[in-house]
């Protein structure tokens, strides 16, 4: 009765949250929030400035190591982290090269889902989905738990790449699993592919290196399998996109081999080749343009770190020639543009890319058109950077690696205005709600909010 009470409380909130037409700020269901975008809503009172006592509503502890986003729906936030009862070599900030760990750890871990309050930051469950010795190995950039969870207010969706894809109430309780042997990933670098939801299915790519890839199409309430497509596609490591454009909705997913283009049966719509050596931005659409891109740090000569904006209508091969720069399908390409591991940033109709090691760039979202070239972001060096980008209030925000963030003014001219120091390793991109960030860092889970003051 309890548990029933507690569910129809959060459904009759976000009804009303609903008919308050605040989707976007109150609810943060998947990977960058609504649309893959990661935008606030202006004018809602997000913070500006912050440190680790400042604007800070609360902070606590996370268990394990884990590089998953937040999600929130309602007063409760969630993701997931793995814990090991052994030693665990703890990832070191800007490493790219030298990363590899081929074997896996012998230590047990544990894979688990934790949901805090969002009021107040107290744990009010953990689950463990699966304890045990790893069957396959993670570069040290990454975590055992990197994908993000997806929730349609009603269930959480869980997925690691390599192991399996698990469904929960918000209380907690497993209500299916799917599970498989681990695939082989690229040199051992492990996943991070998110999982997407649309109409009653979710959506997950897995890319792997045992010539067994594919995009499947799950029902959300069973498990059951609808479809699988096979890819031939090596490991990735970006998150599939819903676009629902004026003509269709389409499952975007992007390639080292091809980007590709499917309908909700799993038919090939379009595709293209010309993408980079490893894939990991997400794409994202607005105002009818799709936009696409990857820019692995090792692709040297040619160099290849495309963005491609892309029109709604396309069939077949759409990949273009050396040097061409737009076609009857895209509408701008720029084959030295995109990030590796951030994904860009589209706010006022301005394309912003945060480069991994610490500059910014904007060009015309529209045209493509280089509004600023590449600026550093630290006049006194070079940063690193993983998390993606957001914006809200004219502002942008980039956290670095090292947990400092960047608030630069959103426009024309390259401005920085100011950093913001947590003074912890940063590789989750936080979620934008009600007036608060919440970011996870290494070690701790913050709601930072304008006027609060730590421990008040």
């Amino acid at each position: 009765m309890v548990r029933m009470m507690k569910k129809r409380f959060v459904l009759l909130s976000v009804a009303g949250w609903l008919t308050l037409g605040v989707w976007s700020q109150e609810q943060w269901p998947q990977f960058r929030g609504e649309g893959a975008m990661g935008r606030g809503v202006d004018g809602t009172g997000l913070p500006e400035t912050w440190d680790e006592k400042t604007n800070v509503a609360w902070k606590t502890s996370v268990p394990g190591l884990g590089w998953s986003s937040p999600v929130v729906w309602g007063d409760r936030i969630f993701f997931t982290s793995v814990v090991s009862d052994g030693e665990v070599e703890p990832p070191k900030k800007g490493l790219y090269f030298g990363g590899d760990r081929p074997d896996p750890p012998k230590a047990n871990h544990h894979w688990l889902v934790l949901c805090y309050d969002f009021n107040h930051g107290t744990l009010l469950w953990k689950t463990e989905l699966k304890s045990g010795a790893p069957g396959s190995s993670v570069h040290l950039k990454n975590s055992f738990a990197s994908e993000t969870v997806a929730t349609d207010g009603e269930r959480l969706y869980v997925y690691f790449g390599y192991q399996g894809l698990y469904c929960l109430d918000l209380d907690g309780t497993t209500l299916w699993h799917l599970t498989w042997e681990p695939y082989k990933t690229r040199l051992g670098w492990g996943t991070s592919s998110s999982p997407v939801l649309h109409e009653g299915r979710v959506y997950i790519v897995n890319d792997n290196m045992d010539d067994k890839s594919y995009l499947a199409a799950y029902n959300k309430y069973t498990g059951a399998e609808i479809w699988r497509e096979a890819r031939d596609e090596p490991s990735n490591f970006s998150t599939p996109f819903i676009w629902k454009n004026e003509l269709r909705t389409e499952i975007i997913t992007t390639g080292v081999n091809k980007t590709r283009s499917y309908d909700l049966t799993g038919k090939l719509l379009w595709e293209y080749e010309g993408m980079s050596a490893i894939c990991i931005p997400t794409p994202f659409a607005e105002d009818g343009l799709l936009y696409v891109c990857a820019g692995y740090v090792g692709d040297r000569l040619p160099i290849n770190k495309p963005v491609y904006a892309i029109r709604p209508g396309a069939s077949g091969d759409i990949s273009m020639a050396k040097g061409e720069r737009e076609s009857e399908f895209v509408a701008w390409r720029e084959t030295n543009a995109a990030p590796y591991n951030p994904t860009p940033l589209l706010y006022k109709k301005k394309f912003y890319v945060l480069w991994d090691f610490g500059f910014l760039s904007c060009r015309d979202a529209v045209t493509g058109a280089e509004i600023y070239d590449k600026q550093r972001v630290n006049p006194r060096g070079r940063v690193a950077f993983t998390v993606s980008p957001w914006a809200y209030d004219d502002k942008v925000f980039c956290l670095s690696e090292e947990g400092d963030t960047y608030v630069f003014q959103a426009g024309n001219d390259f401005k920085l205005l100011g950093v913001n120091p947590l003074g912890e390793m940063c590789m989750a991109t936080p979620a934008i709600v009600r007036g608060s960030l919440i970011v996870r860092t290494d070690r701790h889970l913050y709601r930072i909010q304008k006027g609060s003051v730590q421990g008040l």
